[in-house]
């Protein structure tokens, strides 16, 4: 195991991070067995190859485009905008993209990397689905076998879902253990991985994990944030004052801050989900209440109790029902290049109802927990200032939760 003593040296410029260990600041690294370091300096051999190939990035822009559906649209929000009375309110619609959710920008650039790996069967783990349904349409459309773990709680809550991975001819294994929520499916694709290595690869959905995972998934949905930068000077003629974006492993957040980090002007806030309140410890605030720890193969801030182990996360939102945050976003609050927040599940639910009776737009709870913060922001800014809130998925796979709220 690396020494955690490692992790004081000095940070490299931000602009070159992660470092050559895969350290984002103090966080982030390469906390696996033995046993899995070939195959994580392979992919790491193997993105890096890929980076710089044109080939490989023009199949993947083609696909983008003509599959996704990129670039998807910049809609400003005017009654949402005219409900707070401040900010010019706009949002990034990841939403439209190909299967409802920004999830498929990653899967799809995994999957052509495993393609290119030779790997022909990929194992994903997913919580709301999102990325489930991502990973298992990227292996129908290149023909890739596809395992799925999904916890039995969020196989349940998550439904529909599961019958689209279905559909899609993925297997999609429940998950017993723990929690049974997105942590223990992690861990369980994770051991799956560990005993396939030679024939597998595994599509982490977020910017967690081992290197190079944090970083190859945010370079994979930084499309988010360069599209975002382009088409706000387009409509607007300037920069966006802030950027909004939930945060559980943190992937939409780091896609749309990323292309941003030069920009001090830029203020830049994560929302995670605060659950029944941070003092309940029902919750998955883990950069508002965590600790450094280790998880899942990289060093981060994580819930833990007073020995170190790690605590079961809460949240309405099955995608931020995670205990950790990815390492860059933990190094970007430690060095202030970033602000976190949380609200709690009745605030992201009001968020929730008010975009879909403002707008026509049935947000993800997931999304909707962004959405929730724009009260705290919105009002206090002057009327031609501007609000970016990244949308990242569609809400129809929350129906049955939320089904009583569409019934008042």
């Amino acid at each position: 195991m690396p020494n955690l003593q490692d992790s004081s040296k000095t940070p490299a410029p931000r602009s070159e991070l992660p470092d050559a260990q895969g350290r984002f600041g103090r966080f982030g690294g390469r906390f696996v067995p033995e046993t899995l370091m070939p195959a994580i300096h392979e992919l790491e051999a193997a993105y890096a190859a890929a980076k710089v190939d044109p080939t490989f990035q023009a199949e993947l822009d083609q696909l983008l485009q003509d599959y996704v559906g990129r670039q998807t649209p910049l809609y400003e929000a005017k009654r949402l905008s005219a409900h707070y009375g401040g900010a010019r309110i706009f949002l990034k619609r990841e939403d439209l993209a190909h299967t409802g959710s920004h999830k498929i920008n990653n899967a799809l650039g995994q999957a052509l990397l495993a393609r290119r790996m030779g790997k022909m069967r990929i194992v994903a783990e997913t919580g709301a689905g999102q990325h489930g349904v991502a990973t298992a349409t990227a292996c129908a459309l290149l023909g890739m076998e596809c395992v799925v773990c999904m916890g039995e709680v969020d196989i349940e809550r998550q439904a529909l879902n599961v019958t689209r991975m279905k559909l899609l001819g993925a297997s999609v294994k429940p998950v017993s253990c723990g929690a049974r929520t997105l942590k223990d499916a992690v861990s369980d694709a994770m051991r799956y991985w560990v005993t396939n290595l030679a024939d597998t690869h595994y599509i982490i959905g977020s910017v967690v994990g081992p290197h190079p995972y944090p970083a190859m998934a945010r370079d994979f949905q930084a499309v988010i944030g360069r599209e975002t930068r382009a088409q706000i000077v387009e409509k607007t003629g300037k920069l966006p004052d802030v950027l909004l974006a939930c945060v559980g492993g943190g992937s939409n957040a780091m896609g749309m801050f990323h292309p941003f980090i030069d920009e001090p002007g830029v203020r830049k806030i994560g929302v995670e989900a605060g659950g029944l309140g941070l003092d309940s410890g029902k919750h998955s605030a883990c950069l508002g209440a965590g600790h450094d720890g280790v998880l899942h193969g990289a060093l981060i801030r994580l819930l833990q109790d007073a020995w170190g182990q790690v605590l079961e996360a809460h949240s309405i939102a099955a995608g931020l029902d995670y205990p950790g945050t990815g390492p860059e976003h933990c190094h970007f609050q430690a060095a202030g290049l970033a602000e976190y927040a949380s609200v709690t599940d009745q605030e992201a639910l009001e968020a929730f109802k008010l975009l879909s009776r403002l707008e026509g737009i049935i947000p993800a709870l997931e999304s909707s927990h962004a959405l929730a913060h724009l009260k705290h922001v919105a009002p206090r800014m002057p009327q031609d200032s501007i609000i970016v809130v990244c949308l990242s998925g569609r809400g129809d796979k929350d129906g049955s939760q939320t089904a009583a709220l569409i019934e008042e």
